[in-house]
This record gives structure tokens, C-alpha cells and sequence, in this order.
């Protein structure tokens, strides 16, 4: 309850919220031989990835699963055949027909799927993290036959769909970004990467975010850095992108790559596995274990948001508070609840992995978080622009591929 208050409290809102071959889990209890007790059934719909995708749909499942499991309630995950909101919403279809009334779905592609499921099953109730405003209204505006301008401001999103029984989360990820690009500077790295996924919203706030970070680094040290920045316009790791990492890594003397979206990773990591010394930073979970197996002590740190918080308090406030009303039609906006314990936040990066020294220590990170939550720090979330920058140089390539 006292994490609840203090959500509540902290956290920026918009009350106005105005995918058949699934693949699931045993239901919680099965192993011990007990029946679940709550009249809850929780699903899960994966996006174009699995739950062994080291990121949103492997942290969001595990989270699913562990608060089922601990609390008798019956869980399944449900996989798309494929990467469309119609084989999303065939798995929205699938789960409500097995009875499943809590639907819990991870990433912004989940837009079309919302808007077109939650109206026609108004008993269910839909936790989706990281769908943001824009994701809704793009498929909600079209499908009213008009045509979106992506500009969100221009809209009232409950014109166009009765999304009243829908909770959404996102997360400012540029204030994790920063702490990244702050941290890397901070501990002697002068020459960095951004290897985005597509440039969606929220990979392009961890960007802008990173590159803010490093550019108070570098003023703060009297450092001079250089930055690329790229995208690879898909979510994954391949060949090609392998070797435009090689070439940053053994041509260009890039030293660390924040690799930001999905596996993306891979080919950063198996790039500066080449390498002596090469770094990759990780992204939306701690990602040193994954990292680090391809090379020993290859993470500096990871930008994290806090997708396994966001599910446990919402199945808490909906499964075993019955709370639901305290959220349902809203859009919440999740990042620092707290300048003294940095790992309260919702957005951070790992005391554990975090690879700390003299330049930046677990103390200067506190005090780091601690100014970022009074405003004496402040990170823009403008991503309509590259950010000014006094003290790096960034060199911007758009996409690979």
C-alpha cells in the first residue's frame, strides 16, 4: 500500500485513455495439485517476440506468472502466430473464450489490438505497458476513416473508442537514458553508440535521453566525447547490423553501444565480443547476464524501466484489492517516485551490475537520482528534435537498414 500511495501521488496522469495457435503455461496451482481461488483468470498476449526474448515479454510474463503463482490465481501467455494486430487480436479472441478476464499486453504495437478488443468485452480488463496515447489514436482516428496527423494534441482520444475498461503505462524512459549516458562518461568512456531499434517513441527517448546524459558528463568532467547514432529499423540483430557494429567498434574506436530495442543487443554484443575491452550498455531490464555471456564483464550498466513493478502493483490493486476503479480509463506515466532509494523508481538503472568506479559510485548515482527528482536535474522529453548538446559531438546516421 505504501508503494501505491506513493505511485499515486508521483506519478504524471491523463485521466482521458480518451495476438489462433497460442502457446501457454500450466495454470497456477496445477504442479501442487490445488485450484486456483480468485475469480480472476490473467492471460498474457506476447507481441512479435517470446517470453525468452530477454526483455518486454520475458520480464512482463515472468512478473505475470510469479504473482499468479504466489497468489492461486490461474495464469496462461498466449503467442501470436505472427507479427499483425489481427493475429493479436486472434489471441485477445482466444483468451477471452477461455475465460481469461485480466489481459495483460506489452508494447506500443498492441495499439490496434486495444482499440478494436476492449469495446467488445467490456468485462475485461486490459493492463497494456508502454501503449502511449499516440498508439491508440492512430489506429482509433483510422479506423474512423480519417487521418491522423501524429500530433496526440489534436485529438480526444474518447471520440474515437470506448476505451473505459483499458489501464495503460508508459515510461520516461529519456530519465533512465541520461542516467546511462551520464554513467558511461562519469567512468572514463569518451567515445559511445546509440544503436536504436526502429525509431518509435520510447526507443527514441532513450536516445535522446542517453545523449543528454553524456553531453552533462562530459561539461561536468571537461571531457571530450564523441557520440553515433544510429538505427537499425528493426528489433533484432542480423548480419548486417553485426557488421556496421564492427565497423564502430574496430574501425571508428567506438568503446560502449547502448544497444536499445529488443535483440538489437545481439549485434552490438557480438560485435564487441571482437574487441578487447568493448562494452555494450543494455536496455528495459538488467541485461549483464545475456550480455556478459558473450564476453566477461561486457556491461557497463542497463536502462531500466520497471515493467515487473507496473504489472505487480496492477494485479495487486485489480486481483486482491479490488481496485480497479482507481485506474481503469486512465494513462499513467511512470518514472521517479523517490529522490532517496533510487531503486523505488520506476525508471533506473542496476545497483547490482552496474560496473561502479571511482568516477561514478553507487553514492553518485543516489545523488545523481536524487537531483533528477528534485528538478535540479532536469532531461527534456522532446523527441520532435535531436537535443542540443554543449559538450559531445553527435554524429546522427539515421537507419541501417
Amino acid at each position: 500500500m505504501k508503494k501505491f500511495l506513493a505511485l499515486a501521488l508521483a506519478l504524471v496522469m491523463t485521466a482521458s485513455l480518451a495476438a489462433c495457435g497460442g502457446e501457454s503455461t500450466p495454470p497456477a496451482g496445477s504442479g501442487s495439485g490445488t485450484e486456483p481461488t480468485s475469480s480472476y483468470k490473467v492471460a498474457m498476449i506476447t507481441d512479435y517476440g517470446d517470453i525468452t526474448d530477454q526483455s518486454f515479454n520475458q520480464t512482463t510474463y515472468e512478473a505475470c506468472k510469479a504473482f499468479c503463482e504466489a497468489n492461486n490465481v490461474q495464469f496462461n501467455y498466449y503467442k501470436p502466430n505472427g507479427d499483425t494486430t489481427a493475429e493479436r487480436v486472434a489471441m485477445v479472441d482466444a483468451a477471452v473464450a477461455d475465460g481469461y478476464n485480466v489481459i495483460v499486453m506489452p508494447g506500443y504495437a498492441f495499439g490496434g489490438t486495444i482499440v478494436e478488443t476492449a469495446s467488445q468485452n467490456p468485462d475485461v480488463k486490459f493492463v497494456a505497458l508502454d501503449v502511449a496515447e499516440g498508439d491508440l489514436l492512430e489506429p482509433a482516428i483510422t479506423a474512423k476513416g480519417e487521418e491522423y496527423d501524429y500530433n496526440p494534441a489534436n485529438w480526444t482520444l474518447s471520440d474515437y473508442a470506448d476505451l473505459s475498461n483499458v489501464y495503460c503505462a508508459v515510461y520516461q524512459e529519456e530519465l533512465c537514458g541520461y542516467m546511462a549516458g551520464y554513467a558511461a562518461v562519469k567512468l572514463g568512456y569518451d567515445h559511445l553508440g546509440f544503436l536504436g531499434g526502429m525509431a518509435v517513441p520510447a526507443v527514441v527517448r532513450y536516445g535522446y535521453g542517453f545523449v543528454q546524459g553524456a553531453d552533462a558528463a562530459a561539461g561536468e568532467t571537461d571531457t571530450k566525447v564523441a557520440m553515433e547514432y544510429v538505427y537499425g529499423n528493426q528489433f533484432f540483430g542480423d548480419g548486417d547490423i553485426t557488421a556496421y557494429m564492427d565497423t564502430w567498434y574496430t574501425t571508428m574506436g567506438v568503446q560502449a553501444v547502448f544497444a536499445c530495442g529488443g535483440g538489437i543487443y545481439t549485434s552490438a554484443a557480438e560485435a564487441a565480443a571482437k574487441v578487447d575491452g568493448a562494452k555494450v550498455i543494455g536496455v528495459d531490464t538488467d541485461q549483464a547476464a545475456i550480455i556478459d555471456a558473450y564476453g566477461a564483464d561486457m556491461t557497463v550498466t542497463s536502462a531500466m524501466k520497471g515493467l515487473a513493478p507496473t504489472v505487480n502493483t496492477l494485479l495487486t490493486e485489480i486481483v486482491l484489492n479490488d481496485n480497479w476503479g482507481e485506474y481503469a480509463g486512465k494513462i499513467q506515466t511512470l518514472g521517479l517516485v523517490s529522490g532517496d532509494d533510487p531503486a523505488a523508481n520506476y525508471v533506473q538503472i542496476p545497483m547490482e551490475s552496474t560496473q561502479w568506479g571511482d568516477g561514478f559510485s553507487q553514492d553518485d548515482y543516489k545523488a545523481l537520482v536524487s537531483k533528477m527528482y528534485s528538478g535540479e536535474v532536469k532531461v527534456s522529453s522532446d523527441i520532435g528534435a535531436e537535443p542540443a548538446v554543449s559538450n559531445i559531438t553527435v554524429t546522427y546516421y539515421g537507419n541501417i537498414k
